[in-house]
């Protein structure tokens, strides 16, 4: 089985069924609740929606433009776009002609383009109108691209119109053999521990992804999944794939702002949401402030809340259950080399563990090992290995990252943590993160968590700072809420209630930078605060 078999299920099932919403928030005409498709300007409109049948028919008709140009199986095509409608019949059509695809992070600089492009291999580039400019500006570089389609209305002159040149096409699915051992797709590395790898996945690891999320989450045809996080990411695309596995309805949001997410959640009656932590954290100020009054929505259908990509606070559940009491909870750990989320998972019916990630996910396995490679014992500290279906094949090009990751089958995913007596998984830290003081590691994780429990703060972010006695000391940049003021006293003040050694040692009030996926870009606060460049990060840590 591959992929698109679900889709191509779907279009013959539910043919006339709204597969993909778009709404838009920038473009509403006069007042939120005045949309009813009315368009805001040429080509744009407030809400756009395409059915299971014009989904399957899109995929193909660009599937059938690319091997008009020569497209064969194994080859590349970069996909650079903004979250759209055009999205995943793109990623979808591409998967038809046998080729991969390669979603690329929206906010690559025109330097991450052309290294992601040439690593990559991709020798088809399809992009939006919000990176012209930067690929514009490194043409020279990407010499092996054969051809560009451009998703917008102003066409440049060296790329071709996806949606004028699909019209010519024919709207059957080409006939390529594919297999689930077959090469689907080539994913980036966050980059949150320093430059991007390509990570390499197949057919039946996205198959796989499908079955873990319907699993989990209990989709039915019935369910409305909101989603907000960028779909080049593995994270919101393997969520959204509980939705292809059942035929249900998905959301996309282009914003992230408090009141379109909930009016969003109102207007198009979603039953799923994933939320990312700075999210949830600005929908719970929004209604503190008084911005935002529940009264005036109708949130019945909501029934999961879930938030992944980072470690989640407990603290913010807690808050989050003292106004949604009757929401569904639940978290996902995963990484793009494990296929995103769902190799470790909490379960909705484990509320009670909240700061835990989980247990092993459907179809998966975990240990917790020691740098000898021994499970240490209950409560130590080790690092997290997942073991499944959805384990990438290995790093594109680059054998010996692979070697140091996967060992016997087993994915070694960087991340430190520990198993409680009832064998829940709790994070403590990256390995690359932990803080070595006076010889005690420090998990910032846990200082982290510690410090969002103070009503005045946003968020936090905690890394090492060279100390020439201590070595590193920890040093805690801290967010505060809009409107608020907090003094370096308060935050010392505050900290009495932990163990002196776990007590930052210096305290930053700055903004905490966070990548489009949620994760604290610490690499970014090591350059800013310690002076290291992401090559001397790599090197030394």
């Amino acid at each position: 089985m591959v992929i698109m078999d679900f889709l191509e299920r779907n279009a013959k099932v539910y043919p006339d069924d709204v597969a993909l919403v778009e709404i838009n928030p920038q473009a509403q005409p006069k007042s939120w609740r005045e949309y009813s498709l009315i368009e805001s300007s040429p080509g744009e409109k407030y809400r756009r929606s395409i059915t299971w049948r014009e989904f399957d028919v899109k995929a193909n008709r660009f599937a059938n433009l690319l091997l008009t140009r020569g497209i064969k199986k194994g080859d590349k095509v970069a996909i650079l776009l903004m979250n759209c409608i055009d999205w995943l019949p793109i990623y979808f059509g591409i998967l038809k002609t046998g080729a991969l695809a390669v979603p690329m992070n929206y906010r690559y600089t025109q330097d991450e383009i052309s290294y992601c492009v040439n690593l990559s291999d991709s020798t088809y580039m399809v992009f939006g109108p919000e990176f012209t400019g930067r690929v514009t500006a490194v043409l020279d570089k990407l010499q092996a691209i054969k051809h560009f389609f451009f998703v917008g209305s102003e066409v440049p002159e060296f790329a071709d119109s996806f949606s004028r040149m699909i019209t010519y096409c024919s709207s059957v699915a080409p006939a390529v053999d594919l297999n689930e051992d077959d090469n689907a797709a080539i994913y980036f590395s966050s980059g949150t521990t320093g430059f991007p790898k390509a990570i390499l996945h197949s057919h039946a690891a996205l198959v796989s992804s499908c079955r873990t999320e319907q699993n989990h989450h209990g989709q039915t045809k019935n369910d409305v999944f909101l989603c907000i996080p960028p779909l080049y990411h593995t994270g919101a695309k393997m969520h959204w794939f509980g939705s292809l596995m059942t035929g249900g309805k998905a959301v996309l949001l282009k914003g992230v702002k408090p009141e379109w997410i909930i009016q969003t959640v109102s207007d198009e009656r979603a039953t799923i949401v994933w939320l990312l932590v700075p999210w949830v954290q600005d929908i719970l100020d929004a209604i503190e402030r008084g911005d935002l009054k529940l009264e005036d929505y109708d949130l019945s259908c909501w029934r999961l809340m879930h938030v992944g990509a980072q470690p989640v606070p407990p603290s913010l559940i807690k808050n989050w259950k003292k106004v949604f009491p009757n929401h569904q909870y639940d978290t996902n750990y995963g990484l793009s080399e494990s296929i995103g989320p769902g190799c470790v998972h909490l379960g909705v019916e484990n509320i009670h563990k909240v700061g835990a990630i989980g247990k092993a996910g459907y179809l998966w396995e975990t240990r917790v090992v020691d740098a000898s490679g021994n499970d240490v014992k209950t409560g130590e500290v080790g690092e997290l290995l997942v073991k499944g279906p959805g384990v990438m094949k290995c790093y594109y090009k680059n054998p010996e990252a692979t070697d140091e990751v996967l060992k016997d089958g087993w994915l070694y995913t960087g991340d430190m943590a520990k198993v409680d007596e009832d064998g829940f998984i709790f994070l403590v830290d990256r390995k690359k993160d932990v803080i070595i003081s006076g010889g005690e590691n420090l998990y910032p994780v846990q200082i982290e968590d510690y410090l969002r429990c103070n009503d005045k703060i946003k968020d936090v972010a905690v890394i090492g700072l060279p100390d020439n006695r201590l070595g590193e000391i920890a040093a805690a940049i801290i967010e505060v809420k809009p409107g608020l003021t907090m003094t370096e006293e308060e935050v010392m003040f505050f900290c009495e209630g932990m163990p002196r050694y776990k007590r930052p040692k210096k305290i930053i009030f700055a903004p905490v930078p966070r990548n489009p996926t949620g994760k604290i870009e610490k690499p970014k606060l090591r350059e800013i605060y310690c002076g290291k460049s992401l090559v001397e990060q790599q090197i030394t840590r």
